[in-house]
This record gives structure tokens, C-alpha cells and sequence, in this order.
């Protein structure tokens, strides 16, 4: 249970002229690019199909709705459950430092200015995993920031598949010091549309 966390949501609805009329053809907006052009949403969608670390069975169920106004409720009230380690996410410091977890270094630790603005998208060789040598091959400038690493992870899909693959591309040792000790940058992703 330490890696799951329950969030229970209250949601509050702006109710349409068309919801109130009874309407059953609603269809909620999704977007992936927004108007002004400033923000790209590449966050995956969640679905109980979705694969989850270190399972074969998806993340499964995910969203209940405990209070409904179909059942008497005055409001409907959902509650999540998925593991924090599933989908698009941030791992905290706490992830993989214990003692960074131990004195609270949660996601609401990390600094909203260094997670969002621009970032540089680069392919990485598709018969390895992101090495010192791969590093110095990208050719990434000083200056950047934040950049989303495109792998065979991407390819593979491994983002739409149930099971857990745990064989996907990732940095090792010599590719994250490398990346520390000659690049400005602060955010690294893995691109995996």
C-alpha cells in the first residue's frame, strides 16, 4: 500500500442548458492540444487496460462512484485508486532516495517551473538503452532544460499494452551521471506515444 494512494474527488459540475433540458447525447470536450498553442497534454489516458508495474493484469478498476444521484445521493462522488507509479506520472525524490522519502519529498516538493515550459524532443538509437556514449551521440545544447527521450519503449507501445514489460529501455548509471555532469538539464521524460 505504500506505492497506492486513495484520493477521494469531489467534483463540482457547471451544469449546461443542455444537461438541465435532459439531453443524452452529451459529450464531454477532450483535448490534447489547447487553444492558445502553449500546452501539448501528453498525458495517457488512464484505462483499467493499462499496464501497471509489475503486473499482467492492468491497473484494473480504478474509479468508483461510492455516492451517486442515481441512488439518492444529493451529488455524485467518485473515489481513485490506482498506484502512484502508473501512466503519465512524476516520480517524487522520495521514488528511489529513502531518506528523501522519510523527510516527505512528495511530488508537491518538486518545482512546477522546472515541470512545465518547453522541453527537447530526441530519438534515441533504437538498439539501446540511454548511455553515456548514446548521451554524447544526441548532441543535446547547453541550455535545455527538459527533454523527452523517444525509444523503442515508444515503438513497442508499451504504454497500450496490459502486461508489464519490464525488459523496456531506460538509463543506465554511466548515461544519467553523463547527463548531470555535462547537460543543463533539469527534466527528463520518456516519450511513449
Amino acid at each position: 500500500m505504500k506505492y497506492q494512494a486513495v484520493v477521494a474527488l469531489a467534483l463540482v459540475v457547471t451544469i449546461s442548458v443542455t444537461a438541465v433540458n435532459g439531453d443524452d447525447n452529451l459529450i464531454p470536450p477532450r483535448r490534447e492540444v489547447y487553444d492558445n498553442g502553449k500546452i501539448f497534454d501528453i498525458t495517457h489516458r488512464y484505462q483499467p487496460d493499462m499496464p501497471a508495474f509489475e503486473t499482467n493484469d492492468g491497473i484494473g478498476q480504478f474509479l468508483w462512484l461510492p455516492k451517486s444521484m442515481k441512488n439518492g445521493s444529493i451529488a455524485n462522488n467518485s473515489e481513485m485508486k490506482l498506484p502512484t507509479h502508473t501512466g503519465t506520472h512524476v516520480d517524487a525524490p522520495g521514488h528511489v532516495f529513502d531518506h528523501y522519502f522519510d523527510a516527505g519529498f512528495d511530488v508537491d516538493s518538486l518545482d512546477l517551473h522546472v515541470l512545465n515550459g518547453p522541453a527537447l524532443l530526441v530519438d534515441v538509437p533504437r538498439d539501446s538503452n540511454i548511455t553515456a556514449e548514446v548521451m554524447k551521440s544526441l548532441n543535446i545544447p547547453r541550455g535545455v532544460k527538459r527533454v523527452l527521450f523517444r525509444t523503442l519503449n515508444t515503438d513497442r507501445r508499451l504504454m497500450f499494452q496490459k502486461e508489464f514489460d519490464s525488459s523496456y529501455v531506460g538509463f543506465t548509471v554511466d548515461g544519467a551521471k553523463w547527463l548531470v555532469e555535462n547537460t543543463d538539464i533539469k527534466l527528463v521524460g520518456k516519450h511513449s506515444r
